[in-house]
């Protein structure tokens, strides 16, 4: 009986007559998300349809009944591509997990990236993961290979053992030294990586030539950079400005496409005259684009080089050691001083704007809501008592710290931004943390087509939550509390996230990876 009434569907096709929609209605589909406000920022649809889901893809969008084998009542709730995070520094499982909770499907490592590539790639998929992942090419593990004759280690450990070690921060390479990174990342492009990710602020003594020459590499290989600008500062010379002008200048000179990471944080209370450059760059044609977090508070290795050397505090506005954060505790500078010289890779959340004051709310916003712009994380992994929260581990202890970000920054930014300030419309938040982070990575790497989209055909990478009751719930002071209000998350097809409960007995993460070679 399926066969022929298959049959006779087909044959009104071939003969140009309409299915009816009750014929439609009998196919049934794995998923079927029934009645939800269903947004999908390419085609600018906001509506209330039913999504079918078959073999992990979209396969229709429609206001017709149609049934499936797991029903989801989806009615008075958003209906949204999963969130793709470009700046997720939490690779482990755990991480992954509290992400998921906070609506992201995708998390991607493109600002620092991963050395070896292939076997970051490796290690996921023999591990399985909660969500999508994926990685650029780390520039900054290469130079410090080839400075310090050392194999590159993909962790994060390795890299901030490496911070005792100024030589590869400070000095420019040698002909054979600009050989070996230009390999290296080269190698990392042909095993897969995702883009060439530029740790540049912790490096800032790297010649200019060599990031022009890394980033015209990047070019030919036709994938994007991901730069965290060199300089940290509002004086000059050696300003945030002039960090982010350099970025816009190896953009425009090679023809990359140039992502600026984290712009909240590195434009410090610069925005202004680092916006309006930008923006003036992108109406010109340059292929630059942006993102940020909100939050005023930032996160990284307590002895990187932006807090080092003379006038580091007159150029962050005036810091003091009261705006490091370690383990949730404000530190003295006695205790600054000593991290510094005996563990510089002690992580610290650095408070750089204070947004209860409606000044630096402000100053926050300019960079969330740049036009244009996206919201990524750059969240973190989970330390307790300074070690990592184990792969098996779940749920993260009420004591693991992290900076909150690593938790929240979406339901954050929906509850700021959407509900309570009504900055931006639903459609503009989810293109910000979904259809626009896909977007800037489509053209590289073909399989971000198939995300960030509610479309037939797309990959069902789905977040189903309520506007009204989606909140953050992690604090500086309280990091591990997950976020509420998204009922499902669905990664290609598998619910991992069902009535806000995470499964733990599901890993559907799949790897994102540039095949194009």
């Amino acid at each position: 009986m399926k066969r022929i009434g298959g049959y006779f569907i087909k044959l009104m096709i071939v003969l140009g007559v309409g299915v009816s929609s009750a014929a439609a209605a009998e196919k049934t589909y794995d998923i079927a998300i029934i009645g939800g406000r269903v947004i999908d920022p390419e085609t600018g649809l906001d509506a209330v349809r039913n999504v079918g889901v078959t073999k992990g893809t979209i396969t229709i969008v429609t206001t017709k009944d149609i049934t499936a084998k797991t029903m989801i009542d989806a009615q008075g709730k958003v209906v949204s591509p999963g969130f793709i995070d470009l700046h997720a520094h939490g690779q482990t499982i755990p991480a992954a997990r509290m992400q998921a909770l906070d609506g992201v499907t995708t998390g991607l490592e493109l600002e620092a990236g991963v050395l070896p590539v292939s076997d970051y790639y490796d290690q996921m998929a023999k591990e399985g993961r909660p969500i999508n992942y994926g990685a650029s090419v780390n520039w900054a593990y290469a130079r410090i290979a080839a400075f310090l004759n050392k194999k590159p280690r993909h962790d994060i450990d390795w890299f901030f053992e490496s911070l005792k070690e100024p030589v590869w921060q400070e000095e420019i390479a040698t002909d054979a030294q600009q050989a070996e990174i230009s390999a290296l990342v080269s190698k990392g492009l042909d095993e897969g990586g995702l883009g060439v990710g530029f740790l540049l602020g912790y490096a800032p003594g790297t010649g200019r030539k060599e990031y022009y020459k890394i980033t015209d590499l990047a070019a030919k290989a036709g994938v994007p950079t991901f730069t965290h600008a060199r300089f940290l500062s509002m004086l000059e010379p050696e300003s945030s400005f002039e960090g982010m002008a350099e970025i816009v200048a190896a953009a425009a000179g090679t023809g990359a496409q140039a992502h600026i990471v984290h712009m909240n944080s590195i434009s410090l209370r610069d925005i202004d005259t680092i916006g309006e450059m930008i923006a003036t760059a992108q109406k010109q044609g340059v292929k630059i684009t942006t993102e940020a977090y909100p939050y005023g508070a930032g996160s990284t290795g307590i002895g990187s080089a932006m807090f080092r050397g003379p006038k580091w505090r007159e150029r962050t506005g005036g810091m003091t050691a009261h705006n490091f954060d370690v383990g949730g505790k404000r530190l003295t500078e006695d205790e600054f001083s000593a991290l510094q010289k005996d563990h510089p890779g002690t992580e610290t959340v650095i408070h750089f704007l204070d947004t209860t004051t409606a000044e630096g709310q402000a100053v926050l916003d300019k960079s969330v809501l740049f036009p244009g712009g996206v919201i990524a994380s750059d969240g973190g992994g989970w330390l307790v008592d300074g070690k990592n929260v184990s792969k098996d581990t779940w749920p993260i202890p009420e004591n693991a710290w992290s900076h909150p970000r690593s938790a929240a920054t979406y339901s954050s930014f929906l509850r700021h931004y959407v509900r309570e300030t009504k900055t931006i419309s639903v459609l503009e938040a989810i293109r910000r943390v979904s259809f626009g982070p896909a977007q800037i990575l489509e053209d590289a790497v073909p399989q971000m087509k198939r995300k960030g989209r509610i479309q037939v055909g797309a990959d069902a990478d789905i977040v189903i939550f309520d506007l009204a009751t989606v909140t953050d719930r992690a604090t500086y002071e309280k990091p591990a509390r997950a976020s509420s209000g998204f009922d499902y998350v669905i990664v290609g097809g598998v619910p991992l996230v069902k009535d806000g409960i995470l499964d733990t007995t599901v890993l559907p993460g799949q790897p994102v990876r540039n095949l194009q070679k």
